[in-house]
């Protein structure tokens, strides 16, 4: 690995992030940016690098539009997302999305040596793919029997609150009082071990609940 642009608008981030090239990579040529339009920049007027270590929440981007951008305006660049957030789903969409790994600036230094190493060598990497899909899967499991334990009725009043109904609209739905559909919205997030009713709606979307009504 000969030139690399680690662009992060935070310069602690970068000067940790040069500090492990540095050390694994000899004669590295190292280039930062602290923003989306700094690093397009750079790239334009430095030519092509071995890789471009791109911070998911740089000014100037908005989700993965940093990532798109500089994929598409230079394509023979690889890019490898560095990040502090470590959402559900968050790696596998930065792969889609165009990146050559995903790495979790949790990381030990090790670890991501070993994974900028995995992306030179031209494979992708996330973090233990194989895990979070098993937590993943753990946890839609969990959201399934929150639901399943829920009363018919309860799963009905739930659909309609899904599809954004007010507890009057529901209760004008169900030809039952208001007193009916609070109680009956009281104990479904009881049961599904939530607060609110966005929190509701947040936690059965993950598994797709009511798109099959």
């Amino acid at each position: 690995m000969e030139r690399v642009l680690i662009a992060d608008d935070h310069p602690m981030v970068r000067d940790g992030l040069r500090t492990v090239i540095a050390v694994a990579f000899d004669q590295c040529e190292l280039f930062e940016a602290s923003s989306l339009d700094e690093a397009s920049a750079v790239i334009a007027r430095e030519g092509d690098f071995d890789l471009v270590l791109l911070d998911l929440n740089m000014p100037g981007a908005v989700g993965f539009s940093g990532l798109i951008a500089l994929r598409e305006r230079f394509p023979s660049v690889p890019v490898v997302i560095v990040s502090a957030a470590q959402e559900r789903g968050l790696a596998r969409g930065a792969l889609a999305a165009g990146a050559a790994g995903f790495i979790p600036k949790s990381l030990r230094r090790s670890a991501i040596v070993d994974a900028l190493k995995t992306v030179l060598a031209g494979d992708f990497y996330a973090p233990e793919m194989d895990e979070i899909e098993a937590a993943e899967t753990l946890e839609d499991a969990d959201i399934q029997r929150r639901i399943d334990s829920l009363t018919p009725q309860q799963k009905v009043v739930l659909r309609l609150v899904v599809a954004g109904k007010l507890n009057k609209q529901i209760a004008y739905e169900l030809d039952v009082s208001m007193t009916t559909v609070k109680a009956h919205v009281s104990a479904i997030l009881a049961k599904l071990k939530v607060f609110s009713r966005t929190q509701a709606v947040i936690l059965v979307n993950k598994v797709k609940f009511g798109t099959d009504a």
